[in-house]
């Protein structure tokens, strides 16, 4: 598939990118899912704990003799069916990242990109930068492209400090560059703004 190249203010550049429909021609929805929530998982910290029966700072003097109470026995004010006793079965610390496989994996950025791709969602600039870090700069950019009311996520080829720095402020308008480029934040976009780098960078990654 080509597509035109526009400059910042959205006028055509007269030139053109192709992304190869053998790599983005199809999508594959569930391996989509797959990765997205492998990704998700893997934000998770995992830190979570709560004490335990073992772990209460309490007395461990028995509270009533084994028999002849006509009710069930018990042995600690730690128990967890005593008010401030131990959690049963509390959560532990733990690990969410779930595995997928390389080419899974590679499936799901074509699939993602595809996605984008058949709902004419991806736009491609030519590489710009600016001279100082500026929000207004940038939501000119934005408003040259038409993407200033939804989500938007440009790729760079490289990462440019003023570009990122200057889309900081803006909400919904995310920037990352081509090698950090990740599934999530393809399909949590409105549109998917790519510079003529990031796309050399994306195809030769997916090759």
């Amino acid at each position: 598939m080509k597509l035109e190249v526009l400059n910042i203010s959205g006028d055509s550049t007269g030139r053109s990118v192709d992304l190869p429909d053998n790599l983005f021609g199809e999508s594959n929805d569930h391996v989509v899912y797959l990765a997205v929530k492998a990704y998700l998982a893997a934000q998770r910290q995992g830190t979570h704990k709560t004490k335990e029966k073992g772990e209460i700072t309490a007395s461990t003097k028995k509270i009533k003799r084994q028999k002849g109470t006509g009710t069930a026995r018990a042995g600690s004010v730690k128990s967890g069916t005593m008010r401030g006793g131990g959690r049963m079965f509390g959560p532990r610390p733990r690990k969410y990242t779930q595995k997928l496989n390389k080419k899974v994996k590679l499936v799901a950025r074509r699939s993602a990109i595809a996605t984008k791709l058949a709902s004419g969602q991806v736009k491609v600039v030519e590489n710009f930068t600016f001279d100082a870090p500026k929000t207004k700069d940038y939501i000119n950019v934005l408003n040259g492209l038409g993407c200033a009311d939804g989500k938007s996520l440009l790729v760079l080829g490289d990462y440019d400090n003023n570009v990122l720095l200057s889309s900081r402020n803006v909400q919904k308008a995310g920037v990352i560059a081509a090698a950090e480029l990740n599934i999530y934040e393809v399909m949590n976009s409105g549109t998917l703004v790519l510079s003529e780098g990031a796309v050399e960078k994306i195809v030769a990654s997916l090759s």
